[in-house]
């Protein structure tokens, strides 16, 4: 079926996801006729629906529920007979959800985005079938994000054995959840569940948790969450899950090689990464190159290797990070409307949202020294912060990290309550190109936690003041 002239727009993106949403909207604030693609019944992708949303969701419930239980009591606050409405739980998590995914289509009918329900895929140059009808498009963006990656031998089925979808629906407390994989999704849905009640093991075939992650932060991290009571199989890989009677019986064998053991589970959650999703794009028929995993390959404008197609996001290199996916939506469409938008991926911030969180920007000591980078090391605990000792928040610290011999601000690793907040200032710094010293000279509210980001940047010239 060929295209009309109202089938036809400058600019359609398939996928609503986090990237695809931004950029939709950031083209149509620039005069363009654009139309989004999406097969979800909702906008917003995994994030919105199924991810970072109703994740946050449930850590934010679930700590409530630990706080009531473990915390409040420090505070003399004095609570009993505490329980928990799962129910209720689930319920609130799903009006979050409903709440923001609403929000993005008034945002498409406010700024005049169609959005083009179904399955979208390349028909040919500038053309997209959507469930068998023709658009045309003189730019073509996927951004079809990514999805979990599966485990040979360890078949899911959302009930005894979940991803990240299955884990955010659980319609009762398992007795004992064991996630495959030490990441980011692995270790914030394991925290809900421990809060929750349940015995939780986490299974991670390389030697630490958090690959990725700055070393000396990991280590922490992990004996934070040890003593929180999560339990941690390192250097272990799954061979095996069989459905029983009564729950799971994996089979764990030493990530050297040896014996294998068992382990039982009630619900097993596979995290072990994510892979971008390009189910029946047509990428192949329309030519469109893969890098060497899996990924659209494309240069620094986001352009492919055919003509007016182009991708961000999961399904492209760099970190799968939804803030990474809109601020690349956002420069795409800017750069087709003529501007010349920066994005620099130094300054893009990493968080992990368990209790207390991480949160990174930058480089790592281990990638430091890899460069043979000389640098400095500022660090502030937060047992030294006014603030954390009157929240009862004292695990944890803040590290920076600085060129040796200009300062300039080269890398933050924050293990600490609200990290993820308060590692914005450093993204700010490295945007910007500030050394430590101008962050310690910038003045600091007191009492807060940012004060252990001031710190941390006076520490890196040996200046700290409270330790």
């Amino acid at each position: 079926m060929s295209a009309t002239v109202s089938d036809s727009f400058d600019v359609i993106v398939i996928g609503a996801g986090p990237g695809g949403y931004v950029c939709a909207i950031r083209a149509a604030q620039l005069g363009m006729k654009v139309a989004c693609v999406e097969k979800r019944g909702t906008l917003g992708g995994t994030c919105l629906n199924v991810g970072c949303i109703p994740s946050k969701a449930l850590l934010h419930s679930s700590g409530h529920f630990e706080e009531a239980n473990h915390k409040l009591a420090a505070h003399g606050v004095i609570v009993s007979g505490v329980s928990l409405d799962l129910a209720k739980m689930h319920a609130r998590k799903g009006e979050v959800v409903s709440a923001n995914v609403k929000g993005v289509e008034f945002l498409f009918k406010k700024n005049k985005v169609t959005w083009l329900k179904g399955t979208g895929s390349i028909a040919g140059p500038g053309k997209v079938a959507v469930d068998g009808k023709d658009y045309a498009a003189k730019h073509i963006i996927i951004a079809t994000g990514s999805e979990s990656v599966p485990l040979p031998g360890v078949e899911v089925d959302e009930k005894r054995i979940v991803t990240s979808t299955g884990a955010l629906e659980l319609d009762k407390v398992p007795g004992h959840l064991v996630v495959i994989g030490g990441g980011v999704i692995g270790l914030e849905l394991g925290s809900v569940w421990k809060r929750l009640g349940a015995e939780v093991t986490v299974v991670e075939f390389l030697d630490r948790l958090t690959p990725g992650m700055d070393n000396e932060i990991s280590k922490q991290f992990e004996r934070v969450l040890s003593k929180q009571g999560l339990k941690f199989k390192l250097k272990t890989k799954v061979t095996g899950a069989t459905l029983t009677k009564d729950g799971v019986e994996l089979k764990l064998a030493s990530a050297a090689g040896g014996a294998e053991e068992t382990l039982t589970a009630d619900v097993v959650l596979l995290a072990i990464g994510r892979r971008p999703f390009m189910g029946g794009l047509g990428l192949e028929a329309a030519g469109v190159k893969l890098d060497e995993r899996g990924r659209v390959h494309v240069d620094q404008h986001f352009v492919t290797n055919v003509p007016g197609i182009y991708a961000i996001g999961d399904c492209i290199a760099g970190p799968m990070l939804a803030h990474k996916a809109e601020d690349e939506g956002m420069a795409l469409a800017e750069m087709i409307a003529g501007q010349k938008p920066h994005l620099n991926y130094n300054a893009i911030p990493s968080v992990v949202y368990t209790s207390p969180e991480v949160a990174s920007v930058g480089e790592t000591e281990e990638q430091l020294k890899a460069r043979g980078v000389a640098y400095k090391v500022g660090k502030f605990p937060f047992t030294a912060n006014g603030r954390a000792r009157a929240m009862n928040e004292t695990d944890g610290f803040v590290k920076i990290l600085a060129d040796a011999k200009t300062d300039l601000v080269l890398g933050a690793h924050i293990l600490g309550a609200d990290a993820g907040t308060l590692i914005a200032e450093i993204a700010l710094a490295i945007e910007f190109g500030a050394s430590s010293e101008d962050v310690a000279r910038t003045c600091h509210a007191h009492p807060t936690l940012n004060e252990a980001v001031k710190e941390a940047a006076l520490a890196v010239e040996g200046r700290a003041i409270h330790i």
